[in-house]
């Protein structure tokens, strides 16, 4: 008599414990790797900030080259209207209207040279003057694709520009700037970064002291960096935190004299002096897009 070999019809499975053993090792080990991923990314970020600067640096020894000195950063334009730092030098390297730079331009923030005549904005049914205008240019002095230009309403709300005094040129556009590489969704739904920040040297002056900064805009500061240059736009504050300019948790720590004139001192002479005491300061708020903090980006080597 034959025998019949029974075949079990239970299949090998994982147990409960070896899941949960399973699943325990995956955590931890995403633990690890987020963290160093996250390392890796600030980096490649950090590396792309510096890249950013260098091409900034670049652009602004062309203009010098061209014009014999760097462009003015004065918080105020020749009107006395708010127009700080960060948007002369995006004019400077771009032009009101990305299309160069305008020869007689003085920067003022309605886009009219010193006898009150409009050099930006033209359009090619303006005829003879859009030509004129546009061979009256020089530069752009950094490729337009990546320059991360944005206008201040990109960035920030209405009533915080309206705060900080910037109005809008005959087009009804808003002063535009260079944004730096750590993007990030705002609430006025464009991903930006924040403004390089530019401050030019005052080569008359020899002082670098925050109990000597000058109490506003336009008054005078034997500084030979004016903090003021870009203090209307710092003072918006932080645009994706609610609430308005001025609160503790919206603003940069910048903000305060004290943090921008340490931040840009230099360690190498024993009198307070600044760091490019001849030519120029550009500072990025870094990853935490805060100006005044450790993660700052400049074009020139941190403490």
């Amino acid at each position: 008599m034959k025998r019949t070999q029974r075949q079990s019809k239970r299949r090998a499975a994982f147990t409960i414990i070896e899941l949960l053993t399973v699943m325990s090792i995956i955590v931890i080990l995403i633990g690890l790797l987020v963290p160093a991923l996250n390392m890796v990314r600030r980096f490649a970020q950090g590396v792309r900030q510096h890249a950013q600067l260098h091409s900034i640096d670049a652009a602004l020894e062309l203009f010098n080259n061209e014009f014999d000195g760097y462009p003015d950063s004065s918080a105020l334009d020749p009107d006395r209207e708010s127009y700080c730092g960060a948007m002369k030098l995006c004019e400077a390297m771009l032009g009101q209207d990305m299309l160069g730079f305008h020869k007689n331009s003085v920067f003022r923030s309605n886009g009219m040279d010193a006898q009150n005549v409009r050099i930006y904005g033209l359009t090619p049914a303006d005829g003879q003057l859009y030509d004129d205008s546009l061979k009256a240019r020089k530069g752009p002095y950094l490729p337009l694709d990546n320059a991360d230009v944005y206008e201040l309403s990109d960035i920030y709300p209405a009533a915080d520009i309206s705060g900080g005094g910037f109005t809008t040129d005959p087009d009804g556009r808003y002063p535009r700037v260079l944004c730096d590489v750590y993007t990030r969704t705002l609430p006025t739904g464009k991903k930006t970064g924040m403004p390089v920040l530019y401050y030019k040297a005052d080569t008359s002056k020899n002082r670098h002291e925050a109990t000597l900064a000058a109490p506003a805009p336009d008054v005078d500061s034997v500084n030979i960096y004016n903090y003021w240059d870009n203090h209307l736009l710092i003072n918006m504050g932080k645009p994706w935190v609610t609430g308005g300019a001025g609160t503790t948790a919206k603003d940069h720590k910048m903000k305060d004299p004290v943090v921008f004139y340490a931040e840009t001192q230099s360690e190498k002479v024993a009198t307070p002096m600044p760091r490019r005491p001849d030519t120029y300061i550009l500072i990025s708020a870094g990853f935490d897009g805060e100006y005044g903090t450790s993660d700052d980006i400049c074009n020139y080597q941190k403490k």
